[in-house]
């Protein structure tokens, strides 16, 4: 029986690690307080500015997960979700394989973040009950000035 060939090819390969362009996100009260509001969270701090001062925050802090929404260019939109992806997978389907999130510092309201990574940081590929599994994984870092206030890892899974 032949071993079938891989998903992964030269040209993925040779994204592994490539840094893409920096993206600017502004974290804001009504960003904040949304995605509070949309998770659960119910937490004074992601709503009240002024309770959240008195507990010691600059502003409203952003609630875990949240790190603010991309400053939007109609010059130059993004691609969104697999299309941002540098290579085009044989694979259509697409789960979320997770996201973690490792903070630095306290991230608030009024904060200017720039995330810069590798679109790629890792790749693999492995075998699932319905055939080959392409394990796409991404790493960003999200920076306040010249302070990193939290690292992003995110993995998608094409099957």
């Amino acid at each position: 029986m032949t071993q079938p060939s891989s998903v992964i090819t030269d040209e993925m390969r040779a994204l592994i690690g490539v840094e893409g362009e920096p993206r600017t996100y502004e974290v804001d009260k009504t960003g904040c307080r949304q995605f509070a509001r949309a998770v659960g969270y119910t937490d004074l701090v992601y709503f009240d500015e002024e309770y959240a001062k008195s507990k010691g925050y600059r502003g409203i802090p952003a609630p875990p997960g949240f790190l603010g929404h991309m400053v939007y260019d109609p010059r130059n939109p993004p691609a969104q979700g697999a299309a941002s992806l540098p290579f085009q997978s044989p694979l259509t389907r697409i789960l979320n394989g997770g996201t973690d999130i490792e903070y630095f510092d306290t991230i608030c309201a009024g904060d200017v973040l720039t995330a810069t990574g590798a679109q790629v940081s890792d790749i693999q590929e492995r075998q699932g009950r319905q055939g080959p599994m392409l394990i796409v994984n991404s790493r960003y870092t999200y920076k306040r000035g010249d302070q990193v206030a939290a690292i992003w890892r995110g993995t998608l899974i094409f099957y």
